[in-house]
């Protein structure tokens, strides 16, 4: 799994990273909550493990934001606060789970391994794209080409998964600044261009047939 770990406390930070470390996870850190939330623009994680007091934006703060970017990675919380409305509250801010301290390292492993299980459980084939030998599981937001891992940033990937369902046609700059970044006018940005550029690299460079296709004066269309 890939886990993010957002904890201000060194000591517990420390024990937490080692101990899921150990299990073969693949353990990132975040101090802040700042941080935290460039590190999940940036980056796709299985779970991610939350305090709720921190030093900057809250986790509870930090939950809200994802949701209402329509991130859904499961986010268990940790927090001292373990009375009911705390409770409540955090759920309510789109945790999927609470933790309240102190607890025994065993109870969190296998609170994260539920997560896990229940976020990758019964993938409907709806849920997974495929382009000639391309496929996208919007599910587990995973990309396969010729069986090949293709590792993308959350952004690259929310934009690929928009091309993907509106495969074979063409979507203008407009409709993906709409869709992928929730800019609704156009900004004389070419961040649109940019990232197509960077998927190109990714998704079209190493293979032999080109999927993303430019057309002129009108968008971008990902066909065979």
């Amino acid at each position: 799994m890939k886990l993010l770990i957002v904890e201000d406390e060194p000591n517990l930070l420390s024990i937490l990273r080692k101990g899921l470390a150990e299990n073969n996870n693949e353990v990132s850190v975040a101090l802040d909550g700042t941080t935290a939330l460039e590190m999940l623009h940036d980056y796709n994680f299985d779970v991610v493990v939350l305090d709720v007091m921190l030093p900057d934006i809250n986790g509870i703060e930090i939950c809200r934001r994802l949701r209402a970017g329509r991130n859904f990675v499961p986010v268990l919380l940790l927090t001292a606060l373990g009375t009911s409305e705390n409770i409540v509250t955090g759920l309510n801010s789109g945790a999927d789970d609470y933790l309240v301290k102190p607890f025994k390292f065993g109870e969190l492993e296998a609170r994260i391994n539920a997560l896990y299980r229940r976020a990758h459980q019964d993938v409907e084939k709806t849920d997974i794209i495929t382009i000639s030998d391309l496929e996208i599981n919007g599910r587990t937001k995973t990309v396969k080409r010729e069986g090949e891992s293709i590792v993308l940033t959350a952004k690259e990937f929310k934009l690929l998964y928009y091309l993907a369902k509106n495969k074979e046609h063409i979507v203008s700059r407009d409709q993906i600044l709409d869709n992928v970044w929730d800019i609704n006018f156009d900004m004389n940005t070419n961040v649109v261009d940019v990232y197509i550029t960077y998927l190109r690299k990714k998704i079209d460079k190493p293979f032999k047939t080109k999927l993303i296709h430019t057309m002129k004066g009108l968008g971008y269309v990902i066909k065979p």
